[in-house]
């Protein structure tokens, strides 16, 4: 049978994009940017943390317990090591009555010292109230209007205030003291009380909430990669790359008997 008259024509090829190796180029080389840069970021900040605290530590470990004493190069982590073992056993010392006598003592010491005491005891409080685990401080996530109205901006949400800053907020209503990370560095940050009507309380931990600031609204709360997802990349890239390809093939006509 001949073909009919009104069968189409055979199309052309269509020519590749001049773009597609540059493209290739530009999705393997973002995979292998997902893929090494938080590994690359992590280690360097864990080696600058290790650098750090063996500098600090160091100059106070007497030259004959140096590894570098005895060996021709460095050992990094000593340091860490070293004050880890020495908190430990501060720990342990305090822990007993001849270690809490010492520590009273020096507490009285410090507190008679006008600059030192307000630091000292500043400090004290704020490293109790973190590092002994009962503490509600900076656990609950939520959402203030600020810094203007129709604005909303993420604080972690601390204790009420004592009785002597509560008789002096304005109003009747009861209020909390918050604290508002700054983006990209959450360390940094506003601190100031707000009624408590006015907080939206957010299920979200105060570990996802800093990752949203630091991210800038980057990585929302729910979205962390999977870890095979990073390593697929490059196969998907790959997939579309091919699905492109035989989409801008030369489609065949149809033979009609």
């Amino acid at each position: 049978m001949t073909p009919r008259d009104d069968a189409p024509a055979p199309l052309d090829p269509v020519p590749e994009p001049h773009t597609g190796l540059m493209g290739r180029f530009r999705n393997y080389f973002l995979t292998g940017l997902v893929v090494t840069g938080p590994i690359a970021i992590t280690l360097y900040l864990v080696w600058w943390f290790v650098t750090w605290v063996d500098g600090v530590v160091r100059p106070f470990v007497p030259l004959a317990y140096r590894p570098e004493t005895y060996l021709p190069y460095g050992v990094p982590g000593w340091g860490l090591i070293v004050a880890f073992f020495t908190l430990t056993l501060v720990g342990f010392l305090a822990a007993n009555l001849i270690g809490r006598t010492l520590v009273d003592v020096g507490e009285t010491f410090l507190g008679r010292i006008p600059a030192v005491r307000a630091i000292y005891r500043g400090l004290k409080q704020v490293f109790e109230t973190l590092f002994s685990g009962k503490g509600s401080s900076f656990r609950k996530v939520g959402l203030v209007e600020f810094p203007s109205p129709g604005m909303w901006s993420i604080v972690l949400i601390s204790q009420s205030p004592n009785e002597d800053i509560a008789r002096n907020l304005p109003g009747q209503e009861e209020h909390v003291s918050v604290f508002l990370p700054c983006s990209p560095n959450p360390t940094t940050g506003f601190f100031f009380y707000v009624p408590k009507s006015k907080i939206i309380e957010v299920d979200l931990s105060a570990e996802d909430a800093a990752t949203l600031i630091m991210s800038a609204g980057v990585v929302q709360p729910g979205s962390a990669p999977d870890p095979k997802r990073a390593a697929a990349l490059a196969g998907v890239a790959n997939a579309a790359r091919i699905a492109n390809a035989s989409a801008l093939q030369p489609q065949q006509p149809a033979k009609v008997e």
